[in-house]
């Protein structure tokens, strides 16, 4: 069985199933039953657009939390320093014994050398 090969350019089925929309159309309700045929794909097309819609709004709620992170990441980090130059700036021998002084705690710097205990073996 050959399939015969129609032309649909001139075939006039075609020609009687393409119309043009008029004014009067939307009237009587045509545009309507044509939009309920093709209700199916409407709503895909609504789910699709609420979906990417949503998506986008997501995007940029996280694009804009994850700029504040990186502030507060950098804020913290220079805090981090600061703190660390301030520990090593007041753990310096001669600081120590100068807070001493003005606390006057009454404790004096060892001038001897430590010594190493060791543990007679049996």
């Amino acid at each position: 069985m050959a399939r015969k090969k129609r032309n649909v350019e001139f075939d006039p089925a075609f020609e009687d199933r393409v119309q043009s929309i008029h004014p009067r159309d939307f009237l009587n309700g045509n545009v309507l039953q044509e939009v309920w045929k093709h209700r199916r794909y409407l709503l895909l097309l609504v789910f699709i657009a609420f979906f990417s819609i949503a998506n986008r709004n997501h995007a940029e709620k996280t694009v804009i939390r994850l700029n504040q992170l990186e502030k507060d990441v950098k804020e913290m980090h220079s805090k981090s320093i600061t703190i660390s130059a301030d520990l090593v700036r007041l753990s310096r021998q001669s600081e120590v014994v100068r807070l001493v002084e003005n606390y006057g705690l009454g404790l004096e710097e060892n001038l001897e050398p430590n010594k190493k205990l060791v543990k007679p073996k049996k």
